[in-house]
């Protein structure tokens, strides 16, 4: 299967060398000899010259917001819209927000200020892709949120900070949610402290910090995303 990456991020220029980029995650984390991976530069305006060049495509996490005016995130939501029932989607984060707002739901900063560290998502609706769980954790970076839900899209996966954490999509083959299964915890605490005093303050990081240490469900989270795109 030919999986495409569209990269819409990078992770602080200090943490490549140890944990890679936001496709190296990925790869990591559905098995880098598990597809055809192919990466699209998606902040710098690469994009396959058809969507159906790839059978399913991931669009990743990144510092940028949905509402920005930067021409690359314009260009992207046009691309998911006329990828649309063309080719499987996936998208994390931001990708996650972007694909809401491509297709009719919308985006903000959200007053609740920022999640990060592990949170605690409940599963609202199990689908054919999920085993059966009640609620997983997984490490959060975000303080966009999907508020208002896309036409054709159902609510996965929920918790009282993020009520529309996970997608499925019932008018095209696509999911997507707000954690991140591709985040090692020891990157995500590296992602902390690089904004621990810039972007968090000390206690908010302090706390994000401690949340980790139990074990979470990343892995289980990459089976739902593997799972998916082997579907007819």
């Amino acid at each position: 299967m030919k999986l495409g990456v569209l990269r819409t991020g990078r992770p602080p220029r200090p943490a490549i060398p140890t944990f890679g980029t936001y496709p190296d995650m990925f790869m990591r984390l559905l098995g880098p000899d598990a597809y055809d991976w192919r990466v699209y530069a998606a902040d710098e305006g690469e994009y396959p010259a058809a969507p159906e060049d790839c059978d399913g495509y991931i669009v990743t996490g990144s510092a940028a917001g949905v509402y920005d005016d930067d021409p690359w995130i314009a260009r992207l939501l046009d691309w998911l819209r006329e990828a649309k029932g063309r080719t499987k989607l996936v998208g994390v984060c931001f990708g996650h927000q972007a694909m809401a707002q491509a297709f009719g739901g919308r985006v903000i900063k959200s007053p609740k200020g920022w999640g990060i560290g592990e949170h605690e998502y409940r599963v609202v609706r199990r689908e054919s892709w999920m085993d059966d769980v009640a609620s997983f954790r997984m490490p959060a970076s975000h303080q966009d949120q999907v508020v208002e839900l896309p036409p054709g899209a159902e609510v996965v996966a929920a918790s009282d900070f993020t009520p529309f954490a996970a997608l499925a999509w019932r008018d095209q083959p696509a999911i997507s949610m707000q954690p991140h299964p591709e985040f090692e915890p020891a990157y995500a605490e590296a992602l902390i402290e690089a904004r621990r005093g810039k972007v968090y303050a000390d206690d908010e990081a302090d706390r994000a910090i401690a949340s980790f240490g139990r074990p979470d469900d990343r892995a289980r989270v990459g089976g739902w995303i593997r799972a998916f795109l082997a579907q007819k």
